[in-house]
């Protein structure tokens, strides 16, 4: 499977002019299976959500329209209202305009998400073309629990606004993530400044043995391509067995 992982600066609280960006960089990266963009990409990192969350799905119907358009599927965060509360929503949008939505879980105190966004409750994995892939943003990362592989997914994708001044470990978790859980992981973080913080980046795609496979330079506004191998994912699983003695125990679904 090729994926496209999307670095981009977001210009804030913009959705026509982020949305248009992508679309060029989308575009400009042909022949894909899944392109992904970052946390909240028609926006920016808003936590005070009530003048730009979206109501009415601009940004869910492009990316249905870019789906169709590529025949690959897209996904990426945006902040939305819904039945009269915010949501740091991600979606996987497949050619055939199905949407697979997954509520951001682990909402990030420190910065007052929390103040303005229900958490999610359930947990998403979704099947993409021989691949099963789960959804997670930005500071979902720091909590291994609930992103722990029970054997029910292949590559867990990180959509991110993770500011320059803890890139050291978002690098470190990204891979930490990939060995434990014998898995694909794609990390897209996004690059500029917005009201609060500065971003440098640091959107690669990890091995299931931890090695880095794709990167974007740092600060770049680019593209970065990466081969999936389910074959080679499957034959490192049989060999090296570790998920066949992971401890039991229950998640919240």
């Amino acid at each position: 499977m090729k994926v496209v992982l999307l670095q981009m600066d977001v210009e804030w609280a913009h959705g026509k002019a982020n949305r248009e960006k992508a679309e060029r960089m989308i575009l400009g990266c042909p022949g894909a299976d899944l392109y992904v963009l970052p946390e909240m990409f028609s926006t920016g990192f808003a936590v005070e959500p009530e003048a730009c969350a979206e109501q009415n799905g601009e940004s869910l119907e492009w990316m249905r329209e870019m789906a169709r358009r590529t025949q690959a599927a897209v996904c990426g965060s945006v902040a939305v209202k819904a039945d009269d509360a915010f949501y740091n929503r991600m979606y996987f949008v497949k050619p055939d305009r199905e949407v697979v939505a997954y509520d951001k879980r682990h909402l990030f105190t420190y910065g007052g998400e929390q103040l303005r966004y229900e958490k999610g409750m359930q947990r998403k994995v979704v099947e993409w073309r021989g691949f099963k892939f789960l959804l997670q943003v930005c500071y979902d990362l720091r909590f291994p629990v609930f992103a722990r592989n029970v054997d029910d997914y292949d590559v867990a994708v990180y959509v991110a606004n993770w500011p320059e001044s803890r890139r050291r470990v978002w690098d470190i978790l990204l891979k930490a993530r990939a060995i434990e859980n014998q898995c694909y992981v794609l990390g897209v973080n996004r690059v500029g400044n917005d009201p609060v913080c500065q971003y440098d980046g640091g959107t690669v795609a990890v091995s299931p043995y931890g090695k880095v496979i794709a990167e974007c330079g740092d600060t770049a506004e680019e593209g970065c391509v990466v081969e999936l191998d389910k074959e080679s994912l499957n034959a490192f699983r049989k060999k090296f067995p570790v998920l066949l003695d992971r401890d039991e125990f229950s998640l919240i679904r």
